[in-house]
């Protein structure tokens, strides 16, 4: 049977683990000013207040519930003063529904590390030109913060410093050190911003702190003891979940999760494939968020399932293939993806994936999405990333459902 546990900040709540072909994940609901939702949950990038091609009834109707927004990219266009006067972001968006608004450190500090004559990063702030009109900006753990709650989100995320894994350990341990004392510098801002806006503990937002550490655990998990010290409503893993070979990390992944304390959310930055999403979920990660499923529909790229939708787990060594889920952990053992734009779906008549309910799935055929994609109709971005969120949703159904 499951039972409840209780956060401390009375905001989050555990069910539980759920036991499923063997992996226990856990289960829980959290409580935010725009709604409630169950982890574990996946939410699709906004990044810029908008899902690319899709309105908002089109995300209502597929079920989307939380989204990523992204400070950098809202401060530089259209700009705070309009978001401000718009009321926040919920308004100028027209969307009810949570926001967590990311503070845009990925963004800054993968531009300058890209090309160091955008920008330079010291211990007090990081100053940047705008890659849109060439002006130059600062940006401050006190600013990310304050920037944050005028966008009026449901959860902020601390500024951090994300470094490359491929850097040295030396130069990852100056990056965690400048992320806790960032994270202490969010954590001061956010309770002087709840003061002066008057917000009660009811409505206040939710605030992640990011655990930064590259491929060393002993420094991921430095980070988090320090992070946890300060004390936040979650913690998320920084930077890239993959090695400079494209491996997925997953003993750090794990052990990282470990380290976090079981009554905060568990925040899986930039996660990801779907074989990802579950095997992290399986370490104890909570929350999701990835461009992949619109990135990839807008290309003509598709996620079907290999049967009706039974998830799949990575097997264990020793394992045998008992359990009613089908075993594996990579493309190919519970879905597959399918490239619309090859000629052999041309006289495809067949729906996408006949264990899907989405509008595509629905109504039109493979040859028809084809045909969409080769006169460059873009109804054809907006149903395939409608039916790749489908996909994401219905994956974090089985997450959350006894097989």
């Amino acid at each position: 049977m499951i039972q409840s546990m209780f956060s401390l900040v009375e905001k989050i709540f555990f069910l539980g683990k759920l036991v499923l072909g063997g992996k226990k994940f856990r289960q829980g609901r959290l409580k935010t000013k725009s709604g409630v939702i169950d982890t574990p949950f996946f939410m699709p990038d906004a990044t810029r207040g908008f899902v690319k091609s899709l309105s908002r009834k089109d995300l209502e109707a597929v079920g989307i519930g939380p989204l990523v927004i992204n400070t950098y990219h809202l401060y530089l266009q259209p700009g705070m003063e309009v978001i401000r006067k718009a009321g926040g972001a919920h308004k100028f968006m027209r969307w009810e529904k949570p926001l967590l608004s990311d503070s845009g450190g990925y963004q800054v500090f993968s531009l300058i590390h890209k090309n160091p004559q955008l920008g330079k990063i010291t211990d007090e702030k990081v100053i940047f030109r705008s890659p849109l009109d060439g002006s130059q900006h600062e940006l401050t753990p006190e600013k990310a913060i304050q920037i944050q709650f005028d966008l009026g989100a449901d959860m902020l995320v601390c500024l951090d410093d994300p470094p490359p894994n491929t850097f040295i350990k030396e130069k990852i341990k100056q990056a965690v050190e400048r992320t806790i004392a960032w994270a202490k510098r969010c954590k001061i801002e956010y309770k002087k911003q709840l003061k002066k806006r008057k917000i009660k503990e009811i409505n206040r937002p939710l605030i992640f702190g990011v655990i930064q550490g590259g491929e060393y655990v002993d420094l991921r998990k430095y980070c988090t003891e320090k992070l946890v010290e300060i004390g936040f409503d979650g913690y998320g893993f920084g930077a890239r979940h993959m090695d400079k070979d494209g491996n997925f990390l997953a003993e750090v992944l794990e052990k990282t999760a470990s380290f976090i304390p079981d009554n905060a959310l568990k925040f899986a930055l930039g996660i990801g494939k779907p074989e990802d999403i579950v095997r992290a979920a399986s370490y104890g990660w909570d929350m999701f968020d990835c461009v992949i499923p619109t990135r990839e529909g807008r290309h003509g790229k598709l996620f079907v399932w290999k049967k009706n939708p039974s998830l799949i787990l990575p097997l264990e060594k020793g394992e045998k293939k008992s359990s009613p889920f089908v075993k594996g952990g990579r493309e190919g053992d519970f879905y597959k993806t399918i490239n619309i734009n090859n000629g052999k779906y041309r006289k495809d008549f067949a729906p996408v994936d006949k264990n899907c309910a989405c509008e595509l799935c629905r109504n039109y055929s493979r040859s028809y999405l084809h045909h969409l994609f080769a006169a460059k109709e873009p109804l054809a971005m907006r149903l395939a990333s409608l039916h790749n969120l489908k996909f994401y949703l219905d994956l974090m159904e089985e997450l959350k459902t006894p097989h």
